[in-house]
């Protein structure tokens, strides 16, 4: 990342909840269970349900750095109908956006669906990738993290001609 997030300066103001934050995320993100470059999406996705703007500029970047190309990041909007996605990726990516909005709007049809592609192990790690990604995006929200230079860059050259802006995080 090359910096510290913002975030996990106000964070800090907590002894310990950096470290255990920072134990939780590398658990969740830096396993092997699905690929890096749908780990970076489903964040995104998640952050996008829960439109939290914070999340979506770093996890967009975070995204790009895993090996997800800017055409595909600029097409994510449309998941469900672009060239850019097969179906496995689709179903992911909409359990992701519909958990993170609020309240949860995650159906029986999406959970089926998840499963015709992936296996327990994976959707649960599906599942723990939102479930952080709710914490953050009601931490960063709450707290109107402002955003820092690089993820807002990124963002609004990938992500703003989508409609994307920073809002309270400038």
């Amino acid at each position: 990342m090359g910096f510290v997030p913002n975030s996990l300066k106000t964070m800090a103001r907590i002894p310990g909840l950096v470290s255990a934050f920072t134990h939780l995320s590398s658990v969740i993100l830096g396993n092997s269970i699905l690929p890096s470059e749908l780990r970076g999406m489903i964040s995104l996705m998640a952050s996008t349900g829960a439109e939290c703007r914070y999340c979506q500029a770093h996890t967009s970047a975070t995204a790009a750095n895993a090996g997800v190309t800017d055409e595909k990041l600029s097409a994510i909007w449309n998941f469900e109908s672009s060239e850019h996605f097969n179906d496995s990726e689709r179903a992911a990516l909409r359990f992701a956006f519909h958990s993170g909005q609020v309240p949860n709007a995650v159906t029986d049809s999406d959970t089926e669906t998840l499963q015709k592609y992936f296996t327990d192990q994976e959707i649960t790690s599906i599942i723990s990738i939102c479930s952080l990604f709710g914490y953050l995006n009601r931490w960063n929200d709450t707290v109107a993290t402002k955003l820092e230079d690089h993820p807002k860059s990124f963002a609004s050259d990938i992500l703003g001609p989508q409609g994307w802006e920073p809002t309270k995080h400038s």
